[in-house]
């Protein structure tokens, strides 16, 4: 569980808050008793937010790291897979 503090006392205390938070778990902020906000360390944001790449650049990378023919699965594996009728079939 954060640390919880008022704003006013963040406020306060700001230059504290903000290397207590570089150094360990993140500081809630709270008005009148109510959480609105999470100070957070940069490392932290950086990991929450990264910049995902697409589906395509995964698949890329994924393929260059590993050999998928040598685990026998050739482009003979994917043939047949994918349903290719026009829409789903209803279950009742």
């Amino acid at each position: 569980m954060p640390k919880s503090l008022s704003i006013a006392d963040a406020r306060n205390r700001l230059a504290r808050v903000v290397h207590d938070v570089e150094t360990g778990p993140p500081v809630e902020l709270t008005r009148r008793g109510k959480r609105v906000a999470i100070i957070v360390s940069v490392r932290e944001f950086e990991r929450l937010s990264g910049a995902r790449g697409s589906f395509v650049s995964a698949l890329r990378r994924f393929r260059k790291a590993n050999d998928l023919r040598r685990a026998g699965i050739g482009r003979s594996f994917f043939r047949g897979l994918r349903d290719k009728s026009p829409g789903r079939p209803v279950k009742i």
